[in-house]
Formats: structure tokens, C-alpha cells, sequence
């Protein structure tokens, strides 16, 4: 495996907020899912280290969901502490609540609320606030970064508002064909710089960017 080797004249800004940061997987095409919403392209055999995964869960203490991106992760029983204990989930949704919801209440566990509010003032609130509860990163130590699952819609909402701070993506030597975009099309110019890339040997690229 090759390490990660920074991008000469690209260097980290020094910022005390926490960062929202899209971590995700794409086709070769630039592709997070089919049409339907399924990931089987995805479902392969994973290296000794799992891409970094680990590493950068542990880097986080929140989460943040598109309703779409959610519920089918739930319907299927999947166990959210996997992410990590303790972390906060925030799903976002024009209608749906907790109450509302047809997945009964007890499986969202105490860790998640649900959202429906202007995106800037709750990036900006949710940046300035510590850690989450039991997350604290100690004297010294940087604070936990904000974990972006997505999908595209959400990804694309805040992208607009200018509260994504770094896309790390992976990109997976497969084509699709047709599915969801990694964001929502609209007309836009967003710059990134690269701050690093990483090859596996099995063929995944992992490119971190910054938003400009």
C-alpha cells in the first residue's frame, strides 16, 4: 500500500470550528449508488485496515442524514453504534419525526434527532458546539470533526450554503452505468484543493479535498 502524500503548496487551515467532512464511496463514474439506492457494487473484499475507516470514525462524534439515507439503514437493523459509541445523529427531513416515523422509536436509540430547520444556522450552531456527551477529546487535543453521510441531497444542501469543509472520497474501480450522483446537480463552481491521495492495492483511489 502506498501512504498518503500531500499535495506540495496545499497545506490544512487552522480552524478551531469542527469540520463537516462528506467521507463516502463513489463508482469510477461518480456514482453513491444505483437508481434504486443500491450498493451492491460495493460489496467486495476489504483490505487489512479497512480503507482507514477506523481511524477516521474515531475522528468524529456526529453524524449527519438525509431521511432517504436513513431509514433504509434502520429498516434493515443496522446497529448504529458500529459508527462508534456515544456519537449524535442528526437525520434531516421536510416531514418525518421520530414520533411520525413508521420504524418504531425504540430503534433509533437515545443518539438521534430528527431536523427540519434552515441549514446555515444549524451548521454554524452545531460547529460551535463541544463535543458530544461521553466524546470529549481532552485538554489540548482538537475537537471531533462532523461526519456527512449524505446522500446527494443533503450533501448538495449544504455544499450550496457553503458548510461542507473536505470531500474524502473513495473511489471504487467499478463502473455502474447510471445511479445517484455524489451531489445533487445544480448549476455551480465549487474549487477544491487536494490534500492528498492514497492507492490500495486492490484499485481504490482515497482523494481528499478541501473546499476552496
Amino acid at each position: 500500500m502506498k501512504t498518503a502524500r500531500p499535495l506540495s503548496g496545499v497545506a490544512r487551515r487552522k480552524n478551531p470550528k469542527r469540520r463537516i467532512i462528506v467521507y463516502i464511496a463513489t463508482s469510477a463514474d461518480g456514482f453513491i449508488a444505483r437508481p434504486d439506492g443500491s450498493v451492491d457494487w460495493l460489496d467486495r473484499p476489504w483490505p487489512k485496515g479497512q480503507y482507514g475507516m477506523p481511524e477516521f470514525f474515531k475522528s468524529i462524534d456526529t453524524i449527519l442524514w438525509g431521511r432517504k439515507t436513513f431509514m433504509p439503514v434502520i429498516e434493515k437493523g443496522m446497529d448504529l453504534s458500529v459508527y462508534g459509541p456515544g456519537i449524535k445523529n442528526y437525520v434531516f427531513s421536510r416531514s418525518l419525526t421520530a414520533a411520525s416515523s413508521p420504524a418504531p422509536q425504540k430503534t433509533f436509540g437515545p443518539g438521534v434527532e430528527f431536523v427540519n430547520e434552515p441549514i446555515k444556522p444549524f451548521a454554524q450552531r452545531l460547529r460551535a458546539q463541544p463535543a458530544a456527551a461521553g466524546l470529549s477529546a481532552g485538554a489540548g487535543k482538537p475537537r471531533k470533526n462532523i461526519f456527512m453521510m449524505g446522500g446527494a441531497e443533503l450533501i448538495a444542501a449544504f455544499l450550496d450554503e457553503g458548510e461542507i469543509d473536505e470531500f474524502s472520497i473513495h473511489v471504487i474501480p467499478v463502473l455502474i452505468g447510471e445511479g445517484i450522483p455524489l451531489v445533487a446537480p445544480r448549476h455551480r463552481n465549487v474549487q477544491l484543493a487536494l490534500l492528498s491521495t492514497k492507492t490500495f492495492p486492490d484499485g481504490v483511489v482515497h482523494l481528499n479535498y478541501r473546499v476552496v
